[in-house]
């Protein structure tokens, strides 16, 4: 099971994840897209990762600006899973931004 990241091992992880912050325990990143059906798209693909990893964002939805939240709640706070999780819907903006 994930363990959660020491300050040191986010320290190192963050620059990795362009766009990326943390905050309250999170990874956080938020993003505009060109259109509202160009971020649903996004929205729906990242669905389909969460579902597969069984590891699931909180996104926020305001018209074309989405912002992805990442914590593993039942650690309290950001393990590995959250750092895959970033790199993955970091690869759909890329495929889909």
């Amino acid at each position: 099971m994930a363990e959660l990241l020491s300050d040191d091992q986010l320290d190192d992880v963050l620059p990795k994840l362009p766009g990326w912050t943390a905050q309250d325990a999170s990874l956080v990143r938020t993003v505009e897209l060109e259109s509202f059906a160009r971020a649903i798209m996004v929205v729906n693909r990242v669905a389909e990762i969460a579902e597969n990893d069984n590891h699931h964002p909180d996104v926020d939805i305001r018209y074309k600006t989405l912002t992805f939240r990442l914590s593993t709640h039942h650690k309290g706070g950001i393990t590995a899973l959250d750092v895959t999780l970033a790199e993955e819907i970091d690869g759909v903006l890329d495929a889909l931004a």
